[in-house]
């Protein structure tokens, strides 16, 4: 049985992380530590364990095998370092920091400790996507020329645990990013994943169209980001996120390839539609993608688990995350400067 701290009790914690450790049999929640501790207290009521006046004494804590890093964007490197080297193993929510240097820290604080670290990456453990890889190794559509990828939903200040104009999600302050870090992470490592390829150039606009604050002014992160990404297999495709669907969310990924399409979560029935150059067409009905009013089992805290059971390396490691937030951040730098930025992948060992 392995002894998890919660680091960080809002929404993320509430929905995905405490209830997901709780129906594992392999773990125990021991500890929580929030900011507002009346919240971490009524959780540690209502599932076990205690409470700690600071994350620093969950970290001291040699009876905590690991701990969640739940907490705001801006403090996930400092805690998740000092939880690496205090010998805890890391699940540390997305996105992995707010700047390229502190990711980079993170991953070797990672292999300094020997401890694990894993980054909320939900979407490559979808059952569509997973089996939407497989297909795609296969070639059911051949080699993908170009794609599109989308997430937008209408904005997490209806979801945050402090909901309103006042989340801490419109704070650059504690978030640094917007829709960008919040869905665009996650797009930008799926198709990564997908495809098996890593992001080499971005072409960007990352800005702010409508979000406003409590005072009516527009909010100080990007409500949008539209992207078009090379990548390094030759793929060219766009990848949008957004706080603005002010209807239903859109969770899909379109493929392109030399023998066909595949549309994945972009059908109200089928996960997957494949589409041939012959114009067979080929259903799978698999799962239904979360949404914010329709949470189900992530599957992150099983995969995190079982890597502490197993003594094996999470396969969404935050160095294969390190991969996706260069191109968050190059295309950040894109947006900026109004060029096209190349993203520097650095092979593994250098």
């Amino acid at each position: 049985m392995y002894n998890i701290g919660i680091i960080g009790c809002g929404k993320i914690a509430q929905v995905r992380h405490i209830p997901e450790y709780t129906d594992n049999k392999n773990a125990t929640i021991a500890a929580y530590y929030d900011l507002n501790t009346q919240r971490a207290q009524e959780l540690a009521n209502q599932y076990g364990g205690k409470v700690y006046p600071s994350y620093e004494e969950i970290l001291a804590d040699p009876e905590i095998d690991a701990v969640s890093v739940c907490t705001a964007n801006s403090s996930h490197a400092q805690i998740t370092i000092e939880a690496l080297k205090a010998g805890k193993h890391v699940l540390c929510e997305k996105p992995m920091a707010t700047t390229l240097e502190d990711c980079e820290e993170m991953v070797l604080a990672a292999k300094q400790s020997g401890k694990f670290l894993m980054i909320g990456q939900n979407q490559r453990l979808t059952k569509a996507h997973a089996r939407a890889k497989q297909l795609l190794n296969e070639g059911i559509i051949g080699d993908v020329i170009t794609f599109r990828t989308t997430f937008g939903h209408g904005g997490p200040e209806t979801w945050s645990i402090d909901s309103g104009k006042n989340t801490w999600f419109f704070d650059k302050n504690k978030a640094a990013m917007g829709a960008m870090a919040d869905l665009g992470i996650h797009k930008t490592d799926l198709i990564q994943f997908l495809l098996g390829q890593t992001v080499t150039e971005t072409t960007a606009i990352i800005t702010t169209l409508d979000k406003k604050d409590a005072n009516g002014n527009l909010i100080g992160v990007d409500d949008n980001a539209v992207c078009i990404y090379k990548m390094s297999g030759g793929a060219l495709g766009t990848m949008t996120a957004s706080w603005t669907y002010y209807g239903e969310e859109d969770n899909s990924t379109i493929l392109y390839g030399t023998k066909g399409m595949m549309c994945i979560y972009d059908d109200p029935v089928y996960s997957i539609t494949v589409t041939t150059a012959s114009g067979e067409n080929i259903y799978y009905q698999i799962d239904k993608i979360q949404t914010n009013d329709n949470q189900t089992k992530s599957g992150v805290i099983d995969e995190f688990v079982d890597c502490l059971v197993n003594n094996k390396a999470p396969a969404i490691s935050g160095e294969s995350v390190l991969t996706a937030m260069r191109a968050v951040f190059a295309s950040i730098q894109s947006s900026q400067t109004g060029r096209t930025v190349a993203v520097r992948q650095l092979d593994k060992g250098e």
